[in-house]
């Protein structure tokens, strides 16, 4: 049953056995894993319930304002970072670009030493096969499209290594339009692989419904109060659904959750709750080439490398897709100059280098706040480490262009220039400073604040994502991370819910 609040006319109420607010990695998948055990399951859902019918006409501006979180302008409380979010039935799986990485080893290591962890790849291994098994994760055998290929040739003219992404897709047809909904079905999102499963066991999926708070007493939730969202927009109806459960699960994301559980008032002994919520904070680099590369077209990301990862200021490095909107919106120029550069869009490669934040004591992501009305906003500090990884970033991302054949780079920034060889390039770089506002950063992954752990005086929840103090509520989704993930985090997310009903 499918309960859609942008046309609801009167309050309702639910009772079920479990009720998951969020429908991305985390609650979808535990969604269906409930229902399969006979439970009756209610799923709450902000965005709307976008099928593959919807996205065939591959349109960005339809896609953005639906899809999105914020209609794809949400950004940090000083307006500094970019943070694209899904909002719709699947969440972030339903949008991302299909890449696939488990936990890296060295993440985990590190959650060992500080954190007293007990995760490793090997306690681990049986979770990620049964998600990769679950969204059809397999070695993508088609080559790489001109825009991740330059980032393998650069990387190898230079030395360094690089690997192939796997993919969640079954019968990809290689377009390139990910980031706007699959119009094909080929990608293996929760829409296509837990929601249709949820459904068909009778589970109720409330879509286009804002969950306000949670009532409690004793540490005991007893309801989830929410509203209905008439628009596309960020503003609440007044008309109320009351669900009334046995058992409340949170994955509304690493802004969302904490939001919904401060909005709540839900008492945290350890003072963290909505704190060290990480981004990996993405800087980009843009080059021209003589070649066409068609950057929007095939599959957006099939080439990485983990070359810089764990060195000082660590970052992976990947491509993205590269449509107009997406371009238009992330260029940092005006007038001529950016519409030169519209124009140059058919040659034109993009590489992004993807910061881990939280292994460094002054990296300590950021805090999710409320705004008076309960909205959230992510108060997100501007390390010096964060600027230095910058800066090595950009210098690394166009030493590999000029190394595959670039003929100008062009760092995201509001001072740089396009410049056309290594020399010029190494001395403007030097006088680029990483501040904010002239950078030009991003994130698509969030991660934190409500992080799980073994003491009630140093995480929000258990290992089993269960609320310290609370009898029946939990959090599955990507908020347990108590730091970055180092990757893309819906392998790791879809792997500790697994971990959690085994």
């Amino acid at each position: 049953m499918i309960l859609d609040g942008s046309t609801a006319f009167k309050n309702q109420e639910l009772e079920v056995d479990y009720c998951i607010i969020g429908s991305g990695s985390g609650g979808a998948y535990a969604a269906k894993l409930l229902s399969l055990k006979g439970y009756k399951v209610a799923v709450v859902e902000e965005g709307g319930y976008k099928k593959t019918e919807d996205f065939k006409e591959l349109r960005e501006d339809v896609a953005y304002p639906n899809l999105y979180q914020e209609l794809a302008s949400r950004k940090t409380k000083d307006k500094n970072i970019s943070i694209l979010q899904g909002r719709t039935v699947g969440g972030g799986t339903t949008v991302n670009w299909t890449t696939c990485f488990r936990t890296p080893s060295n993440t985990l290591k590190y959650w060992q030493d500080e954190f007293d962890l007990p995760f490793t790849d090997e306690s681990l291994e049986t979770h990620f096969l049964a998600a990769e098994k679950e969204i059809s994760v397999s070695e993508w055998e088609v080559p790489p499209n001109q825009n991740n290929s330059v980032l393998a040739n650069g990387l190898d003219k230079l030395g360094k290594s690089f690997g192939h992404i796997k993919r969640n897709v079954k019968g990809c047809y290689n377009l390139g339009y990910c980031g706007v909904g699959c119009a094909t079905g080929a990608k293996q999102s929760q829409m296509i692989t837990s929601i249709p499963t949820f459904l068909k066991m009778d589970g109720i999926l409330a879509t286009r419904w804002r969950a306000f708070r949670f009532r409690h007493h004793l540490g005991k939730v007893t309801k989830l109060e929410a509203y209905n969202m008439p628009g596309i927009g960020n503003t609440h109806g007044d008309i109320k659904l009351i669900i009334k459960a046995k058992h409340f699960i949170s994955s509304a994301g690493a802004i969302g959750t904490p939001a919904l559980l401060l909005r709540s008032h839900i008492h945290d002994q350890s003072g963290l709750l909505g704190k060290r919520t990480f981004l990996h904070p993405t800087v980009l680099s843009g080059a021209v080439f003589n070649d066409d590369i068609e950057p929007h077209l095939g599959a957006p990301q099939t080439i990485y490398s983990d070359h810089h990862l764990w060195q000082d200021y660590g970052f992976k490095l990947e491509v993205p897709p590269v449509h107009p909107l997406l371009l238009a919106s992330t260029l940092m120029s005006h007038g001529d100059e950016h519409r030169e550069l519209m124009l140059k869009l058919k040659n034109l490669q993009v590489c992004i280098a993807l910061q881990r934040d939280g292994f460094k004591d002054d990296s300590q992501g950021g805090v999710v706040e409320l705004t008076n009305g309960g909205y959230p906003v992510l108060d997100y500090t501007w390390s010096k480490s964060m600027a230095l990884g910058f800066k090595e970033a950009l210098r690394t991302m166009g030493e590999l262009q000029f190394a595959a054949g670039a003929k100008e780079v062009l760092p995201i920034h509001v001072r740089a220039k396009r410049v056309s060889n290594l020399i010029d390039f190494y001395s403007h770089i030097d006088e680029l400073e990483m501040k904010p506002i002239d950078l030009k950063v991003v994130s698509a992954h969030v991660m934190g604040g409500a992080c799980f752990g073994i003491d009630k005086s140093s995480s929000v929840t258990d290992i089993h994502g269960r609320l310290w103090g609370y009898e029946n509520l939990s959090v599955m989704d990507g908020s347990l991370f108590p730091t970055s993930i180092g990757a893309n985090p819906m392998l790791s997310i879809l792997g500790h819910v697994h971990r959690i009903f085994s």
